[in-house]
């Protein structure tokens, strides 16, 4: 069963600097994505789950919750504790969540 989490919950983790994967491809992570968010689409994280951190919650996000879904669920199946952000980034953006712009994590 894939695990989800509210964006409160996604707030309350970041603040705590949980790891946060965002799994959109890099136009749409640019165009606006959760501080400190790491990018690592979709097509490429089957290939890349060896980068992430085991013992350690992973909030996965992407536009509105699809593609995270999927994403949690593989990384559930290589044993990360992995959530999907439920309705993603523009739930995020509709809750006042902070946004940072540009092609970098912490970009300004």
């Amino acid at each position: 069963m894939i695990q989800e989490a509210d964006v409160r919950e996604l707030a309350a983790a970041h603040r705590g600097g949980a790891l946060v994967v965002d799994v959109r491809e890099p136009g749409e992570y640019s165009a606006g994505h959760v501080p400190g968010a790491r990018l690592v689409p979709l097509a490429s994280l089957p290939g890349r789950i060896a980068e992430l951190p085991r013992g350690e919650r992973i909030y996965v996000i992407c536009a509105s919750g699809g593609r995270s879904r999927a994403a949690a669920g593989w990384l559930a199946s290589a044993g990360l504790d992995a959530r999907s952000v439920s309705g993603g980034t523009s739930a995020w953006i509709a809750a006042g969540g902070p946004v940072v712009r540009g092609p970098r994590e912490n970009a300004a």
